[in-house]
């Protein structure tokens, strides 16, 4: 069984607008302190050639999670 704490999960079902917007619940707002103004970063994933899935992350802590990522594959590299 997956840890809880690390599990991806369904949170919302989210429709886009005629003006490309989607609106996320306020419940999942709440939870996660997003405020109006915040910046989210959208990342995608892909098989097969095509874009399978977005995910969607806080802006202000995308730094840290890219240097988390990267940091392994830059050390193999130099």
């Amino acid at each position: 069984m997956a840890d809880e704490q690390s599990a991806c999960r369904l949170e919302a079902l989210v429709t886009v607008d005629e003006r490309g917007q989607m609106v996320l619940p306020k419940d999942l707002r709440e939870r996660l302190g997003i405020s109006p103004g915040d910046k989210l970063a959208i990342s995608s994933c892909g098989c097969g050639g095509e874009v399978c899935c977005l995910v969607l992350m806080r802006a202000d802590r995308l730094d840290g999670m890219v240097r988390g990522v990267l940091a392994p594959v830059m050390r193999e590299v130099l």
